[in-house]
């Protein structure tokens, strides 16, 4: 009798326990919306909570991510340190990146059902959480992106540090930003079929619809999003003229490069992509322009720094010293012209109190973040990792990662200003 008594004790725990379970799981996927819970399911036992927004996403039966194609549904909040702090709200969530897609720890686009301000951001549809998982300091985006304020670029994208929850597993620190499209607060653009918000590509990786130059170089058109064949050869055309201006060299004998291009739109790019040395900055890949028939060329906004300040995947960036950007493709036929090569360096002294500030600047960003690090590297224990072809240098801590970014900002700074 004793031993049934037990077994009855003993069921009835695991009736509560399933009970409790479901009483608190806050699972959208069952029943109607009559039944829906007022908040997701986060558990912060492991990774405690660091000061920062948490975003909790559940895809719809838990379905994982396995490219950047498939708009998958899903839920999404916000939480605080004492709990859900926002809605629950409705959108699809898919993978992004290229090469860091194939991370881990990878980025995700967000598609919210319904415009939603975030963090005090313009409110939008379209969101970014970046992973920063080949960064180890996990800073350099959000740098760059404070320079680019500083130099009164037409538009920077809007960030901020958050920690993601996706589907009840905690995936680590993320920078949530506004993703780069024609938008009133975003790139302000006139929306017709002659004006363009368009991105430098690879090759080897090309996203519909894009135009080809005659001297090979790809660009994916972002607006107009359906763009017609008409405006697409418009744009061709006037992108094959310009290097074909580009080709020709002695600038002030000829059209001046302003009838071409906004050179301080141009110049912040360059210093944004030379100071950094940014690998992808070499007109490789992440460059965003904007061209209106009859208007001159517009470069902007700044994307894609992770692989800046020393973080190279190739040695040519590794060295703080050199010029870099400059050697290449477009920079390379506008800056060896002397004028505007001394615009280029009139640009640089103008504003070299920003640059350093950038570097005095790293401390407080690290303060902002040092909590989550700890649940960061927790969950993803690679500091020391070299394996990965974004994590070259090995680490023994977080701050031995800071002083190494620090270190390489201040000699590049410094040689900047004696090679000017």
């Amino acid at each position: 009798m004793t031993k049934n008594i037990l077994k009855t004790l003993s069921l009835s725990k695991s009736v509560i326990a399933v009970l409790l379970t479901v009483l608190f799981s806050g699972c959208f996927w069952e029943g109607t919306d009559d039944n829906v819970d007022s908040y997701l399911t986060m558990d912060d036992s492991e990774y405690p909570y660091a000061g920062l927004p948490r975003i909790v996403i559940e895809t719809k039966d838990f379905k994982q991510i396995r490219d950047r194609e498939t708009e998958i549904p899903a839920k999404f909040q916000i939480y605080d340190k004492d709990g859900p702090a926002s809605d629950v709200f409705d959108l699809t969530v898919r993978g992004r990146g290229n090469s860091s897609f194939k991370m881990p720890k990878y980025g995700l686009k967000l598609e919210f059902a319904e415009k939603q301000n975030m963090f005090g951001m313009p409110a939008n549809k379209d969101w970014i959480l970046i992973a920063n998982y080949g960064d180890k300091t996990h800073l350099r985006n959000h740098m760059i992106f404070r320079l680019s304020e500083w130099l009164g670029a037409r538009y920077t994208p809007k960030t901020q540090f958050v920690e993601l929850y996706l589907n009840r597993r905690y995936m680590g620190l993320y920078l949530f930003t506004e993703s780069i499209k024609a938008s009133k607060d975003r790139v302000n653009i006139p929306k017709h079929d002659y004006s363009f918000l368009f991105e430098k590509e690879d090759s080897k990786k090309i996203d519909d619809p894009y135009v080809e130059t005659k001297k090979s170089h790809s660009f994916h058109v972002k607006y107009p999003k359906n763009p017609s064949k008409e405006s697409l050869d418009l744009l061709t055309d006037h992108l094959d003229d310009f290097e074909k201006y580009l080709d020709q060299g002695r600038f002030h004998n000829q059209d001046n490069i302003d009838t071409w291009l906004d050179m301080n739109d141009y110049l912040t790019q360059y210093w944004l992509q030379e100071y950094s040395k940014n690998e992808d900055g070499r007109f490789a890949r992440s460059i965003y322009m904007t061209w209106e028939d009859g208007d001159v060329i517009h470069f902007g906004p700044i994307w894609d720094l992770d692989l800046g300040f020393g973080n190279e995947s190739q040695q040519e960036n590794k060295n703080p010293e050199g010029w870099f950007i400059k050697k290449y493709l477009w920079n390379k036929s506008i800056l060896n012209d002397s004028q505007n090569w001394a615009q280029a360096a009139e640009f640089w002294n103008e504003n070299r109190s920003l640059f350093k500030e950038l570097i005095d600047s790293i401390p407080i960003y690290v303060k902002q973040i040092e909590p989550a690090i700890k649940n960061e590297y927790k969950r993803w224990p690679i500091i020391s990792n070299t394996e990965n072809w974004a994590l070259k240098d090995p680490y023994d801590s977080y701050d031995d990662a800071i002083k190494a970014m620090s270190s390489w900002m201040e000699k590049r700074f410094k040689w900047i200003e004696e090679n000017l």
